[in-house]
């Protein structure tokens, strides 16, 4: 029963829904949660979390009774490019702005698969900047520096 729920792919994702659930609301339980008139803090985090634990059980649930197994393995540069390029992006968005902390991510997150090229990359790349620095800099007006000190 245990090494079948280890390689039950809905099984875990349910898990994974439910955890991001649990912890949202955790971290919400000290921030004051008001009404639906008028919400507090906390009325968004502990509701969404509900709501995500609720999909993760019900797909845990789907899981057991499908019983579908995780195909292939588990990549861990992959999954440690993919972290590695978050944690860049967070602290380049401090220390070098939004332009290099953008640059850093899209290039990490797409070395990160089996198909990197280069010159799909950069024009993906110049794309994202340019839509992200429209939207989040220019269109929604956040205080993010395009380069530190500019």
């Amino acid at each position: 029963m245990i090494s079948r729920l280890m390689k039950n792919k809905d099984f875990w994702a349910g898990m994974m829904f439910a955890g991001f659930g649990v912890a949202a609301m955790f971290i919400a339980r000290d921030y004051r949660f008001g009404s639906a008139t008028r919400m507090g803090p906390g009325f968004f985090p502990t509701v969404l979390g509900g709501i995500l634990v609720a999909f993760g059980v019900s797909i845990m649930g789907l899981g057991l009774r499908s019983g579908e197994k995780i195909q292939g393995h588990v990549s861990l540069r992959t999954l440690g490019l993919l972290i590695l390029s978050l944690i860049l992006f967070g602290v380049l968005m401090q220390w070098a702005g939004f332009i290099p902390a953008l640059v850093a991510l899209v290039f990490l997150s797409a070395a990160a698969g089996k198909d990197f090229r280069f010159l799909e990359i950069l024009m993906l790349t110049v794309i994202l900047v340019v839509a992200s620095a429209a939207l989040f800099i220019w269109g929604l007006e956040l205080p993010y520096p395009l380069f530190k000190g500019f």
